[in-house]
């Protein structure tokens, strides 16, 4: 998991806030229990100060919306939201590539209030009347307002997006650069029918010229940059290609990715060149080194154990290390399964932050059989105790994901410990299945609560295992399969219970 695009502060997971930070269907319980005024400064603390990880994968949005919904909160707080992030930047630019800038979001506002704009999204969609008021205005004025035209489109009559179009237009320079950004935005946008409304407006034939001009001008650019990239790329030969990712990681340490050289390696490399890059895997510089274990590591090199192991030692640099035990997890092979349970028997580093025997875990778990389950329930304890570390925080989840498919005995306490206390709601998601394969009080316990969930997997995961004994349990199935913003999975599972189809 990535830390999000601006720093995040959860509450303890105890409290009404920490609860609707997280997502967690507990939180959403309390909220429609405690007193109003309490629980909507709660929602609206979350929805200004986006709570989420990863913004890009986690969901919060219609689990807010339908919390906006169900305590008759105002909307002022996101009105007031959205006013303080007019104009902040251009709103022509295209949206901000997340990996942009070592990793890191470039801070131009709209992931700000992005989470705000899909909450009244989903409101303007349930039929809130002041919910598409907002949005309008955003569109015309503030930071992310692209973002706002895709959630007002589904749900605004073609006449009130037909007057929209002078006003987004209008955002764009009137040069080439900002034609071809008014092309890029056609051609990414989530709702086409705003732009086509415009383009087909009889009343406005200029602007369905400039649209169409845009169109080719942007087609025309990304044909030009295919045909000559503005990056430098290598010669097609092993040197070459271990060169480039030495000075890749050099130049750009946070956002060196080894996974485009290793895939230019599976290109260029032959079985004469394995011992060039046994050496390099061994002594290299560090993005060769990187490279070139990736490479071995995927194709069962019978000396890529022995080199991982060497560069996971507490005496090799930080990203080597690290890479190291990433590219363990990518092995395969009875020998490398052989040699997982090895490590994983061994006693950890003291000080290291994240061990080999972690890794070596995740080969377990997703490769494993039933003996490996307590190996592989050891290494989620290793993970947990360490889960500060970023290379360990992404090893969770297929930890966890092993528990549940080995089910050693002993498992429910620790994941239902990650249940409650995890910020991501993904790993929480993946936490759900764990226990309804490995904890028995799951179906009239945490599977109650998951069907407020703010993750449509983790509902899904629910309506498929909780007790029907539960009165609360009956009537949210009955409103989830009513619910059109529910997704398919969700109420595919929600109608096979009401059906009377058995959930495990």
């Amino acid at each position: 998991m990535h830390a999000g695009p601006f720093e995040t502060d959860i509450a303890p997971s105890g409290s009404l806030l920490g609860l609707l930070q997280r997502g967690r269907g507990d939180g959403a319980l309390h909220a429609l229990a405690a007193p109003r005024p309490e629980a909507a400064a709660a929602l609206d603390h979350c929805v200004r100060r986006d709570p989420r990880r990863d913004w890009r994968v986690e969901h919060r949005s219609l689990y807010y919306a339908r919390l906006y919904v169900e305590l008759s909160a105002d909307l002022d707080a996101l009105d007031d939201h959205l006013a303080a992030h007019e104009d902040l930047s251009d709103p022509s630019s295209p949206r901000s590539d997340p990996t942009a800038s070592g990793g890191v979001a470039e801070e131009r506002g709209e992931e700000r209030v992005g989470l705000a704009i899909a909450v009244l999204g989903h409101l303007s969609r349930y039929g809130d009347r002041r919910a598409p008021t907002l949005l309008r205005r955003h569109i015309r004025s503030g930071a992310g307002r692209l973002w706002a035209l895709d959630e007002l489109a589904s749900c605004e009559d073609d006449e009130t997006l037909r007057e929209l179009g002078p006003a987004v237009l209008n955002g764009f320079p009137a040069d080439q650069e900002g034609t071809i950004r008014l092309g890029i935005a056609m051609r990414d946008a989530w709702e086409p029918r705003p732009w086509r409304l415009w383009e087909e407006d009889p009343s406005r034939p200029a602007q369905g010229a400039l649209l169409r001009e845009a169109r080719r001008a942007a087609d025309f650019d990304r044909w030009r940059r295919q045909l000559r990239p503005d990056t430098p790329r290598p010669d097609w030969s092993v040197a070459s290609v271990l060169a480039r990712a030495a000075r890749d990681l050099e130049e750009n340490p946070a956002g060196f990715r080894p996974d485009s050289a290793a895939r230019c390696l599976a290109v260029v490399a032959g079985p004469d060149d394995r011992p060039v890059l046994r050496s390099v895997a061994r002594a290299g510089a560090p993005g060769e080194r990187i490279a070139a274990l990736r490479y071995l590591a995927e194709r069962g090199d019978p000396a890529a154990p022995d080199l991982i192991a060497a560069a996971a030692a507490p005496d090799s640099p930080e990203d080597v290390a690290r890479a190291a035990l990433l590219a363990l997890t990518r092995m395969r092979g009875d020998d490398a399964l052989a040699r997982a349970r090895v490590w994983c028997a061994e006693e950890e580093p003291s000080g290291a932050p994240c061990s080999i025997g972690v890794a070596a875990g995740v080969l377990l778990a997703r490769h494993g059989s039933g003996p490996d389950g307590p190996a592989v329930l050891e290494a989620l304890r290793r993970a947990v105790r360490r889960s500060e570390d970023p290379v360990t925080e992404m090893l969770l989840p297929d930890l966890v994901d092993g528990v549940g498919r080995l089910r050693p005995g002993g498992a429910a306490p620790l994941v239902r410990h990650l249940y409650r206390e995890t910020p991501s709601s993904l790993l929480r998601g993946r936490a759900a299945p764990a226990l309804a394969a490995t904890d028995p009080s799951f179906p009239a316990g945490f599977a109650v609560e998951c069907l407020w969930d703010c993750e449509q997997g983790t509902r899904e995961t629910a309506a498929r295992f909780a007790t029907t004994g539960d009165a609360r349990v009956v009537e949210r199935l009955r409103r989830l399969a009513a619910d059109p913003a529910e997704w398919d999975e969700v109420q595919t599972a929600v109608r096979g219970r009401l059906d009377g189809t058995p959930g495990r």
